[in-house]
This record gives C-alpha cells, sequence and structure tokens, in this order.
C-alpha cells in the first residue's frame, strides 16, 4: 500500500462521513461506482440507475 492511496482513502472517508453520513463500514463495503453515484448531483447529467443495480445494492446492503 502507498502512501497516495492511504492519503486519498482517508480524504474520501472524511468526505463520505461528513457530506454522506457514511460510517466506516458503509464506506469500505461501498464499489468506487457508489461512491460516485452517492457524490453526484441528482442534475449533473448522470446516467439513471437501473432496476438491476438498485437490486444489487440492495442485496449487498442485506449481505452487510
Amino acid at each position: 500500500m502507498s502512501d497516495r492511496f492511504g492519503d486519498a482513502a482517508a480524504g474520501l472517508a472524511a468526505f463520505s462521513a461528513q457530506m454522506l453520513g457514511w460510517r466506516p463500514r458503509e464506506f469500505w463495503q461501498a464499489t468506487p461506482a457508489d461512491l460516485a453515484l452517492a457524490a453526484s448531483s441528482p442534475l449533473d447529467g448522470t446516467e439513471s440507475l437501473n432496476r438491476n443495480e438498485l437490486n444489487q445494492m440492495l442485496e449487498r446492503e442485506r449481505n452487510g
């Protein structure tokens, strides 16, 4: 593990806690796509979540 990875992870974990209300477990279980979606604006033109992606997220939450 490099210092750059650790620094980046710490910064993203802090952002997730402060802005999204995520606890450490929620941050470490999230994928980069989960974090990007949670941090994006609903008005920024990102693709909407499809049913399969929603089901996968719900399944991870149930099994978490």
